[in-house]
């Protein structure tokens, strides 16, 4: 296994070369902070669901089950927006808004991950994660 330097392009890099294919399952490696990002992604309806996997040698999986609507994708897009060598914090006012509100902006701030509406609702400012519509 490669040393991967930032686990979450990498993980936003399986699921949208997995979704370009029309792939059911994306299989990548575990972390906490990708099964929150993946519960964010779920809540919002644009995967169908996502299952830890214990593979031999205490090592583990996330195996990611995309959605489709027919034949049609519903993860149109997914970017990565603050990496390790870029960082992007925002403060309330100034929380981006994704496809004029039909996206999401995932967030990390002091009351942990949260959507754009959600960190909006608690007036808290953050880290961009993420981009997803």
């Amino acid at each position: 296994m490669a040393f991967v330097s930032d686990p979450i392009s990498d993980m936003i890099v399986h699921i949208k070369n997995a979704n370009a294919r029309k792939h059911k399952t994306v299989s990548m490696p575990h972390s906490k902070l990708k099964m929150k990002i993946l519960s964010i992604i779920k809540n919002e309806g644009y995967i169908e669901d996502f299952k830890e996997i214990d593979l031999k040698n205490n090592k583990k999986e996330i195996l990611v089950t995309l959605k489709y609507k027919g034949n049609e994708r519903v993860i149109t897009n997914i970017k990565r927006i603050s990496k390790p060598g870029l960082r992007v914090y925002v403060p309330v006012e100034s929380i981006p808004s994704v496809q004029s509100g039909f996206g999401i902006v995932i967030m990390s701030t002091s009351k942990g991950l949260l959507t754009d509406k959600e960190a909006r609702k608690e007036n808290v400012g953050g880290e961009v994660i993420a981009y997803v519509w």
